[in-house]
């Protein structure tokens, strides 16, 4: 086995959690496996992994050895692609945050086209609403939500998703369909309630002019799926962006109102890594999803 089996064999036992899952995989012995560990441990001069009746874990000289050796495998698999392929060519494992409804909403069901289009790209999902470091935690790309901070990340906006204001056909049969938003005291509103208190709703007035509304009701979320959620059962009325109720609105499952009224945009950013720039990977990935949420996203 080369050095460069040796190191994928190391990640393999760190990403399984275990010699003997790493060991099964990769159809060898956990005894080769536990030679090869030792022997890269011995080559560097450090302990890269603690080994324990409860399992193993990294080492500092261990995860420092991990971070340099996924940096190491990406830039060689792009060098294998650029080679047997072309320099525009993606290949390799693309590492991706992204918040769980954005992802199962407009990532994974348009996976399968991509992977026809790229054979050689492999796609990894780090599923999480927080704000992670992407290069502290090795990732290549995140979707974000919202206006982004200045930083010293590259971002390219998506697309602007206007805010809608919605609510079940359920609720407003048993309501009444606010017709302006004046009338929206007479009801029960889904808040936002995030580190900085309650959220407004933004409307304009027939002149243009702003109007802002503090929203009122029994139930309050900082997430936004389960805002969707609320509203889906009939618990009153949520201002979404349009990403997100976009299905439930095609389906008829949630109905838009104030639409005259209705004012303001979310933007859905990628972000990465300035040296990311000249990834392949990461360029193709952009386009791809700008360009399938062109379709997907309605146009509300």
């Amino acid at each position: 086995m080369d050095r460069l089996d040796a190191i994928r064999l190391f990640m393999r036992v760190v990403e399984c959690g275990s010699f003997s899952a790493a060991a099964k995989e990769a159809g060898v012995g956990q005894s080769a496996v536990s030679k090869q560990i030792a022997a890269l441990e011995s080559q560097f001069n450090h302990q890269l992994l603690k080994r324990s009746s409860r399992g193993i874990a990294l080492t500092d000289a261990g995860k420092e050895f991990y971070d340099g050796a996924l940096r190491l495998l990406d830039e060689f698999e792009q060098l294998e692609s650029s080679v047997k392929y072309g320099s525009d060519e993606a290949a390799g494992t693309l590492r991706i945050s992204v918040a769980p409804v954005f992802a199962r909403f407009y990532i994974v069901p348009r996976l399968p086209a991509l992977f026809e289009r790229y054979p050689a790209l492999n796609i990894e999902l780090r599923v999480s609403e927080r704000h992670i470091d992407l290069i502290e935690e090795n990732i290549d790309l995140a979707i974000r939500h919202g206006e982004l901070q200045d930083s010293a990340l590259t971002q390219r906006k998506l697309v602007e998703s206007p805010l809608l204001t919605v609510a079940s056909p359920d609720y407003l049969a048993r309501h009444g369909i606010p017709t302006s938003p004046a009338e929206l005291g007479d009801h029960q509103c889904i808040v936002f309630n995030g580190g900085r208190g309650v959220h407004p709703w933004r409307f304009c007035d027939e002149q243009g002019k702003p109007i802002t509304y503090m929203p009122q009701g029994r139930f309050r979320s900082n997430d936004g799926e389960q805002q969707r959620a609320a509203a889906l059962s009939g618990m009153g009325i949520v201002q979404l962006p349009a990403w997100l109720a976009g299905p439930d609105l095609a389906s008829g499952a949630l109905v838009p109102m104030l639409q005259q009224f209705t004012t303001g945009s979310t933007p859905v950013s990628a972000v990465f890594a300035t040296r990311q720039m000249a990834n392949s990977k990461v360029r193709v990935f952009v386009a791809y999803l700008m360009e399938s949420l062109q379709i997907d996203l309605p146009k509300w």
